[in-house]
């Protein structure tokens, strides 16, 4: 299924017979008009069955090749199509350049894909980034494209321009400002690509106003829409934008081209997870888990589906396995983390977390967290370390009642044989850090207490 075709304006011509509209509508389409409508599935029908009747192209090969490509067959482009034209022409340029594309592809994983989309969630705000580059495939190694540009004629200028635009991308975006902006009306990928890479640096309000006008017409456009318009939907607070990356997603995912594709599922994935499906998520998370064993940003969608269906433990052990210091220093991964250490029952690696922030609007917004959910789940001792740290931040708020009730929790855990006595001590310099009137009549009692079983508090 091809997602969108460049229909044919409708009036203004002159009237056809029936005859002439029956002879059109049964002119086979030329290869040019395929390739133009980027119609590759349409081009290799085409391209194949010239090859079966015996009117093969000089160049159906490399033709062939190429809407492999395009259709992300990158196996077939590499042994079956280019391996056969390269014998017999060592020196062609642009098939070395789409041997070049294709190497990428084949053996640098995640380049296979526009984007890999990041999604983090909090509450009810979602954001998306985009990590990887797409390759223009009239689009081995650097030093293959490097040697490409300096033998290419004068007359050739194109292909260098196209060796340039691939080499950005081999090199992760490096260049990317000097290359591919003047190359946006020459090379469709150029667009896409500076629209990732603003992404990548954080420039969603850029990468929105190089996208905005685009009429996607390819599943990568599609996706990459999806993605800045998540990204703005985030950023700005706009519900519309979501809503509009949310059907961009579920365009691609739901096609019959894509919907078995690994971008195709990710799609479906990123389609639920802004809709708070977290069990249709995982259906397509789960289905290409075996590809991103050791991909951070996989592992950080997957182990946020499970937290937020309650899986703390799967969850807890996903998101440990994330190493990209960006990702591990996000507040959306730390808030989730502490709150599935806090639901397997391990304030105390909560409480490190917070420890280890420094002081801004994240860590107070950590510290309200780990105080309620700890006083939820009954680990008393940390809700009150967490309440008295609110208390001594923002001293006019209520935070009293929170610790005045996860002091009395934790005493009653001591009764319970659940706390050790010891705790105690700490308790009480807790409760004498607030001005309240309660304070003395609680701290009696617990002295009380402590005396008849012989705990020295001081």
């Amino acid at each position: 299924m091809i997602l969108s075709r460049v229909k044919p304006a409708v009036g203004g011509g002159a009237p056809e017979s029936i005859r002439e509209k029956k002879k059109s509508k049964n002119k086979v389409p030329a290869l040019e008009e395929y390739l133009q409508q980027r119609d590759y599935l349409g081009a290799l029908t085409l391209l194949e069955f010239q090859r079966s009747i015996g009117e093969k192209g000089e160049n159906a090969d490399l033709w062939i090749g190429y809407c492999a490509f395009h259709l992300g067959d990158s196996k077939r482009a590499m042994e079956e199509v280019l391996a056969v034209y390269l014998q017999s022409i060592p020196d062609s340029t642009i098939a070395l350049n789409l041997k070049a594309c294709n190497h990428f592809r084949l053996y640098n994983g995640k380049a296979a894909e526009v984007c890999n989309l990041c999604l983090y969630i909090s509450n009810n705000v979602f954001k998306l980034s985009s990590n990887n580059f797409s390759l223009s495939p009239l689009s081995v190694s650097q030093a293959e494209l490097k040697n490409l540009i300096d033998i290419s004629s004068s007359s050739f200028e194109f292909a260098k321009e196209l060796i340039r635009h691939n080499l950005v991308v081999f090199r992760g975006g490096e260049g990317a400002l000097q290359v591919l902006p003047p190359l946006i009306d020459v090379i469709p990928e150029a667009r896409l690509n500076l629209v990732i890479y603003y992404l990548r640096q954080d420039d969603v309000q850029e990468a929105y106003n190089l996208i905005q006008d685009l009429v996607p017409t390819t599943p990568q456009e599609y996706i990459l829409k999806g993605v800045v318009n998540a990204a703005l939907g985030q950023d700005i607070g706009s519900r519309e934008n979501l809503k509009i990356a949310q059907q961009f997603f579920q365009l691609v995912g739901g096609s019959a081209s894509e919907c078995d594709t690994i971008p195709g599922r990710q799609c479906m994935a990123s389609c639920f997870f802004l809709l708070r499906q977290f069990e249709d998520v995982l259906i397509y998370l789960n289905s290409v888990k075996n590809y991103f064993f050791n991909d951070d940003t996989f592992n950080f969608n997957y182990a946020q589906a499970k937290a937020a269906l309650g899986n703390y433990k799967e969850a807890e052990e996903v998101f440990l396995l994330i190493q990209s210091e960006k990702i591990k220093n996000d507040y959306i991964y730390l808030s989730w983390l502490a709150r599935c250490y806090i639901m397997n029952q391990k304030g105390r690696l909560a409480w490190e977390l917070y420890l280890k922030m420094g002081t801004s609007s994240d860590s107070f917004s950590l510290l309200q967290l780990i105080a309620n959910d700890c006083y939820k789940m009954g680990q008393f001792y940390y809700a009150a370390k967490a309440f008295d740290a609110l208390e001594k931040l923002d001293p006019g708020s209520n935070y009293w009642e929170g610790k005045r009730g996860a002091c009395v929790g934790v005493f009653q855990l001591i009764l319970a044989n659940k706390e050790s006595k010891e705790t105690l001590k700490e308790i009480v310099p807790l409760l004498r850090s607030s001005g309240n009137p309660q304070v003395e009549y609680i701290i009696r009692a617990l002295r009380k207490w402590a005396k008849e079983n012989r705990v020295h508090l001081s």
